[in-house]
């Protein structure tokens, strides 16, 4: 069975040197490392994942992939070595093939496409990412403007601006963009967060909009999903007793970006977002200090733990777990097949 996740056990016996004076590492330096959890794939990563692997398992290859499945390049080479093809737009998927529609969501009109083209077309969003779809569509049906608070350009931001009719919403980058929005102090207003956001961030947005504005409509829960928020409070933790951060994700993972950004803010001077370890600046990492690991929600437990066994073999490691909650959440599978 495949497993995405390792107990911090097996992180014990994955890589040399922790908590071990073997002759052959004396004069190593000791390294204390925190390492986070949660951290890694959530219930909507393993979900979509999942989905691509059951269509390949049910139809065979090639399984055609609208965009990243997930913002994770070893995670899209892995299923592109098992029949996986990514493609940018439908276009490229011949007429009655089979498409995975990426965890990010999409734009009723690319199901439409999709439809009309006869493909046989998965959809692997994640549920969180719909709650805000049905969201914003609650908050138009009602007669409100969007305020939706974002990046530009993500996907997720694409895909649910695909969900309203066009100047509908207006999308904003933070607090610092309240004061330009034009409209009157009474108007009714919706507000809608993208999921992998800053949670800091997203209150301070929430707190100016109540400033200046008397009837902006909450989401009926966070739009920020759990494991947002758990990853984020769980480098927080690390941050704050640490020397240096290493997160493991990609650059262009906004969730991974956050997570970096969190161990700033909460005063750690080197913070490093690494995919792997030949990004790994070594000059950064605390020689007889303490480092803090953490993960975004699109990376999988083996980047980790190769990043571990990288620092194993220059450091004799010292590993804490530093739990800030216990996720139990899983998602129905997509129906496949």
């Amino acid at each position: 069975m495949r497993r995405d996740f390792m107990s911090d056990a097996d992180f014990c016996l994955s890589f040399p040197g922790l908590d071990r004076a073997e002759p052959d590492r004396e004069g190593m330096p000791l390294l204390h490392i925190l390492l986070a959890s949660p951290r890694g794939f959530c219930a909507g990563v393993r979900r979509a994942i999942d989905a691509v692997r059951s269509a390949l398992r049910v139809h065979g290859a090639p399984v055609y992939v609208r965009r990243p499945i997930v913002h994770n390049l070893a995670v899209v080479r892995a299923l592109e070595a098992e029949g996986a093809v990514f493609v940018e737009e439908l276009d490229e998927v011949p007429e009655g093939g089979v498409v995975i529609l990426s965890a990010h969501g999409v734009a009723p009109a690319i199901a439409h496409e999709a439809r009309r083209r006869r493909l046989v077309a998965y959809d692997a969003v994640c549920p969180l990412v719909a709650k805000v779809h049905r969201e914003v569509e609650r908050h138009h049906r009602s007669g409100r403007h969007v305020v939706l608070v974002g990046h530009a350009g993500h996907p997720e931001i694409v895909g649910t601006l695909g969900h309203l009719p066009e100047g509908a919403a207006t999308l904003i980058r933070g607090a610092g963009d309240v004061a330009a929005l034009p409209f009157a102090a009474d108007a009714p207003l919706g507000l809608a967060v993208q999921t992998t956001y800053s949670v800091d961030e997203a209150a301070a947005v929430a707190a100016a909009l109540a400033g200046r504005f008397s009837d902006v409509a909450q989401p009926s829960s966070a739009d920020i999903c759990y494991a947002t928020t758990n990853r984020q409070e769980a480098v927080r933790a690390i941050a704050l007793r640490a020397d240096a951060v290493i997160v493991a994700g990609e650059h262009f993972s906004s969730n991974a970006c956050r997570l970096a950004e969190v161990a700033a803010a909460a005063g750690c001077r080197h913070v490093q977002l690494v995919a792997d370890p030949s990004g790994i600046d070594w000059e950064l990492v605390p020689a007889g200090g303490t480092l803090g690991i953490g993960a975004a929600a699109s990376t999988p437990e083996s980047a980790v733990g190769a990043i571990l066994a990288a620092l194993g073999e220059r450091h004799v490691i010292r590993l804490e777990t530093v739990r800030s909650a216990v996720e139990t959440t899983e998602f129905r599978r997509v129906a496949v097949g």
